[in-house]
């Protein structure tokens, strides 16, 4: 890796984590309630973009360091399945058991599909 493309990483890092902010900001904003829609809406879009980064590298129409500084970079900030742990947890001490399977179980599952769905369409272009 060399200084520049280390440098872009780090400050696409920067930049995603700033956007989770505004979009998760954006999000409570419009819907209340003690669901954490916005990291749901965080993880799942950013699960589909990496997706689409990764298959558009498989067919050599994104460059490695391109990848890594979108996937690894932008949107390794921008997802944050840390705080989704977090608010699983939050939803058990609760006692809100469907929200916290659909928080923690039911947002892994959709990430995934999310991501294999952008993984397709980038293989198909």
């Amino acid at each position: 890796m060399t200084p520049l493309v280390f440098l872009a990483l780090s400050a696409a890092g920067g930049v995603g984590a700033a956007t989770r902010f505004f979009v998760d900001g954006a999000v409570k904003a419009r819907i209340r309630g003690s669901y954490p829609v916005g990291t749901t809406i965080i993880n799942v879009s950013g699960s589909l973009l990496l997706g689409l980064v990764t298959g558009l590298a498989l067919t050599h129409l994104v460059a490695d360091d391109w990848r890594l500084v979108l996937g690894g970079g932008f949107l390794g900030g921008y997802t944050t399945f840390s705080t989704a742990s977090f608010e699983t947890v939050r939803l058990l001490q609760n006692r809100r058991w469907g929200a916290a399977l659909a928080n923690g179980v039911g947002m892994m599952l959709v990430s995934v599909a999310a991501a294999l769905l952008g993984l397709w369409l980038g293989s198909l272009i």
